[in-house]
């Protein structure tokens, strides 16, 4: 890692291709179950100025001992932290299904500490925070009915659900990345000062256009919405990420301009 990246910065990402001398960081942060692998390839297929920081959150990766979170407000608090010593250039947010609403509540919380703004908010499968909860709580359900639950879902990898052993470790950070979600209470606020991109699955059954698109209601800046083909994990597949890496370097470098 480059020596612009602090031990506790270390701690909380992962950055595969240091660069020190970057025009913008992205900051990416994940859907509930997932870690950095899921921002495996973008350092490679975005740009070399633009430096991705993968959130490593506690209870995965090399942070598997730590307990995880179960509640949005102090993660984001401890992320504040870890963020702040490296907001000294340009930097954007990026996060899907859960991590939208980590990056969301992040930009919130860095704009009320007067501690800037990201040049774009990029949130991508999840619903915009204000609307009425619609949801069921599911984190706590007994572990049969929760299996099968995260199994209707279609996010959590086949050789993880095929095998017992595999999902004993993953349970506990499952239900825990659950309860974030699913007792996350939005707080009225006014609109970020940052410009917001939504992107939506066309196929996702749980969030549609309309819950994308309220997104717009975030913002006082600029506001794109991009519907990309499939269901709720459409950022897994592969032809689908690389046109919303094309989408993200486009208007990253727009922002750039203004």
């Amino acid at each position: 890692m480059s020596t612009s990246i602090t031990n506790e910065a270390a701690r909380w990402f992962v950055v595969r291709r240091p660069n020190p001398r970057a025009a913008l960081r992205l900051f990416c942060f994940p859907y509930a179950g997932g870690g950095t692998p899921i921002y495996r390839q973008w350092p490679e297929l975005l740009p070399p100025e633009y430096e991705v920081y993968a959130a490593q959150l506690p209870g995965r990766g090399n942070r598997m001992r730590e307990p995880p979170y179960y509640s949005f407000e102090p993660m984001v608090e401890a992320l504040a932290s870890a963020v702040a010593p490296h907001l000294d250039r340009p930097f954007a947010f990026f996060g899907h299904s859960m991590g939208a609403t980590i990056g969301f509540e992040l930009a919130r919380l860095l704009e009320a500490r007067g501690a800037g703004l990201p040049a774009r908010l990029f949130v991508s499968g999840r619903r915009a925070p204000q609307l009425p909860r619609d949801w069921e709580i599911t984190y706590n359900l007994p572990e049969p009915q929760f299996i099968s639950h995260v199994q209707s879902l279609n996010g959590t990898p086949a050789e993880v659900l095929e095998h017992p052993e595999l999902m004993e470790l993953m349970l506990p950070l499952l239900r825990a990345d659950f309860s974030v979600v699913e007792t996350y209470e939005y707080r009225t606020g006014p609109p970020l000062g940052c410009p917001i991109t939504a992107f939506g699955g066309a196929e996702d059954a749980e969030v549609d256009r309309e819950k994308v698109a309220a997104w717009r209601e975030q913002t006082s800046a600029d506001f794109n919405l991009r519907i990309m083909p499939g269901g709720h994990f459409f950022l897994s597949d592969t032809p689908t990420q690389a046109a919303m890496l094309r989408i993200i370097e486009s208007e990253l470098r727009q922002a750039a301009r203004t």
